[in-house]
């Protein structure tokens, strides 16, 4: 009977043993996957910024092109685009003015609705400068540079209190594909809590036809928020000479790093003018 009876004692206490380490490692599990949710939510929401973007087919989506628009011309765009988790709208209306051939000015303008649910407003305008320095030739890209500013406009959830910045634009066709490298750099100028942003696009268009282009783009950013890489992203979409100053763009963004947002559609159209003019060639027969 005694030997039953420590047998049962120690069945109870090993019983009890089990249970105190079955609850020690769940609470582990618990506290473990409870931090690393909330590192993961406070990565994949900080804040989108859009930045400077280029004017439609002057770029692909976020990625420059070393060209510009000719002298005196001005080109207008407006773009729509829906992003998931996190979930908010954002359009975003462009302006460029070709100052000399070489000479670009831009303008950028985004809003953003329905961040986290609640917010709308506008972010930073942003304005540039581009200057190409050097043309394509046979063997060598074309390359510009870019020179930035955002001065404090936006809505409070959306601001970076002002910044400055530029980069680098290089560009060259091969047969019917046209590629482009950006580097840019960008520093707040009044948020010290803001890290300096630095970001690397590299973009592809593809002629289908005299008037169509597939897009490929792929975009790294380490942005104001983080020391590390928080987006990493590539995109396709189509591109289409709607009229000979009309371009309508269609495309979606992939999220390659899980990182914010986790994908994109995205849809503009950009007129520029005055449109070319086209020459008629008339064929006399003696």
């Amino acid at each position: 009977m005694k030997k039953s009876h420590r047998t049962a004692e120690q069945q109870l206490y090993g019983n009890k043993l089990f249970f105190k380490n079955y609850c020690s490692t769940a609470l582990l599990l618990y506290c473990s996957t409870a931090l690393f949710m909330l590192l993961c939510c406070a990565t994949s929401y900080a804040f989108d910024v859009k930045g400077l973007q280029p004017l439609p087919p002057y770029g692909v989506f976020s990625t420059f092109s070393a060209e510009s628009l000719k002298q005196n011309k001005v080109g207008f765009g407006l773009s729509v685009e829906k992003s998931y988790d996190p979930n908010f709208y954002r359009t975003v209306f462009n302006l460029a003015y070709g100052i000399h051939d070489k000479f670009e000015m831009n303008i950028t303008l985004p809003y953003v609705a329905e961040w986290e649910n609640r917010v709308d407003g506008f972010e930073d305008v942003s304005l540039g400068v581009k200057h190409r320095v050097i043309d394509e030739g046979k063997y060598w890209p074309a390359a510009a540079y870019i020179l930035t500013v955002s001065p404090p406009s936006g809505k409070d959830e959306f601001t970076t209190e002002g910044r400055v910045g530029g980069g680098l634009l290089l560009t060259k066709k091969v047969g019917p594909f046209k590629g482009h490298f950006n580097a840019f750099y960008s520093k707040p100028d009044k948020k010290e809590e803001l890290k300096d942003e630095y970001a690397v696009n590299l973009g592809a268009e593809l002629a289908v036809t005299h008037d169509s282009k597939v897009l490929v783009e792929v975009v790294g950013r380490k942005n104001h928020f983080k020391n590390k890489i928080d987006m990493l992203e590539w995109r396709l979409g189509y591109r289409i000479a709607t009229t000979d100053y009309m371009y309508t763009t269609i495309g979606a963004g992939f999220d390659i790093k899980n990182r914010t947002p986790d994908y994109r559609l995205m849809f503009s159209v950009s007129v520029i003018l005055p449109p070319e003019k086209k020459r008629i060639q008339r064929i006399y027969e003696e």
